[in-house]
Order: structure tokens, then sequence, then C-alpha cells
């Protein structure tokens, strides 16, 4: 999570969720992480709800108070889902009344959509898994991988916990890189960065970045684990972060 991205309360968002393409048991969690970025005032759910695989959604769907849409498989091989999504996408967008959407599915056809979307001055954020392809990612402003919302996820809050993590679970590649890329972009004359600018140079550079990947619950947190490299402060402003000499 990027503590520095402000959550934007008067934003309206209406999420769309991909039923062929979703973990039900972590609906209450993707509505959480949509909420931080504003409300939600349209929850739907699409898939062919006579076949078995999507019973599995009928409790969270009451709970959370989802609606289901029926999109019969016409063909086989054919995902009907896609289509009605994005047509219904689109009559919302013009229909008015939301200013952003929440597309939750791991499917590449939903490239177009978050780009058209976009293009009309929408906020998009998407939610899928690792391996979403990288033009479905590019094309939201913000992407949650769903895998960082596990509730087996382990989130390390420091450099000497992190090293004590079981070498059977793969650590994503080091991130110190990005950090100074973003550090670069943000850093004014005094030689500070405001962390919240860090964060948006960050999403700028990868939609998907998530200080979570790397095993840290906080932006903060990850940058403080580089404390040969960034120094940080707290001041009126908040959070402000500057390279340590010789970094």
């Amino acid at each position: 999570m990027l503590s520095s991205t402000p959550t934007i309360t008067n934003r309206k968002i209406a999420v769309l969720i991909d039923g062929d393409n979703a973990q039900p048991s972590l609906l209450e969690k993707i509505l959480a992480e949509t909420s931080k970025y504003g409300m939600i005032t349209v929850r739907r759910i699409y898939g062919d709800w006579t076949t078995p695989n999507m019973g599995r959604w009928k409790d969270t769907l009451h709970t959370h108070a989802i609606q289901p849409i029926q999109q019969f498989r016409y063909t086989v091989g054919k995902n009907a889902t896609d289509s009605a999504m994005i047509i219904d996408a689109m009559d919302i967008m013009y229909e008015g009344g939301v200013d952003g959407f929440c597309i939750v599915s791991s499917d590449s056809d939903y490239t177009r959509l978050a780009t058209r979307i976009r293009e009309k001055g929408f906020f998009v954020m998407g939610v899928g898994k690792k391996g979403t392809p990288r033009a479905f990612v590019n094309a939201c402003e913000v992407f949650v991988i769903t895998e960082n919302l596990s509730p087996e996820m382990e989130l390390i809050k420091s450099e000497e916990t992190r090293k004590t993590v079981d070498s059977s679970k793969t650590m994503a590649p080091d991130p110190l890189s990005l950090l100074k890329e973003a550090f670069e972009v943000s850093v004014q004359e005094d030689g500070w960065a405001p962390l919240t600018a860090i964060g948006q140079a960050l999403r700028q550079r990868d939609p998907a970045f998530d200080s979570r990947t790397y095993g840290y619950k906080q932006l903060s947190l990850l940058i403080q684990a580089y404390q040969k490299v960034f120094t940080v402060k707290k001041n009126a402003k908040g959070l402000q972060v500057k390279l340590t000499a010789n970094s």
C-alpha cells in the first residue's frame, strides 16, 4: 500500500467484477481497497449464474450487496462476460453519476476499456492477479495485485525481520532503483521530497507498485528500510525524504 496516496472521499466509483476472474474470499478486501480512492456507488458482478462455479459467490454477494448480472455463454470458448461488462461500463460512463471505475479481473480484454475510460477523464483502478498482462495494468491509474490482499501475505516491517523470512517464499526484486527514480522526480530545491509526491511518481512509473509486494505495509516503512540511502523526517507538511550523503 502507498500510504502517500490520498483518499478521495468525494469520488464516486463503479465496481465491476468479472466473476470468472475473481476470488470471492477477497471481495471484502477488494471493496476496502477501492474505498481508499472514493465512495462505491455501483457494485456489479458478471457471469453465467447457471454454471456451478458461480455458486461460490452466493453468500459473498448477499453480504456485500453486490448485484449479479446474468450473461449466458452462447458459444463454447467465448467469454460473453467481457462484452457485458464493457457495454455496462460504457453505459455507466455516459449516464454520469460516477467519477471512476474499479475493474476486477486479470483479463487483458479489458485493456481497451480502461484506456477509453481514462481518455474521458475518469479514474480507473484495476484489481487482478500478479500475472495480469502488463497492457491492462498500465492502462489503469492504479492497479492492485490480489496476492497482496491475501490473508496469507506476511507483512514485514523491518530489514532485520525481512532477513528471517522463510527461504521458500519468493521475495520481489529489490525496489531501490524505482525508489531513487521517484525521489529524483519529486525532490525540491531544498533537497527534500514529500512522501506523497514520491508515491505519486511511483504510481506513474508503475500503476501496480505496492509496498506490500516487497513485504512492507506502508511506503514509509519500505523507504525507512533503506536507512543507508534515505533519511526520513516529519514536519508540518508530512513525511519528507532525502538522500543520505554518499548514497
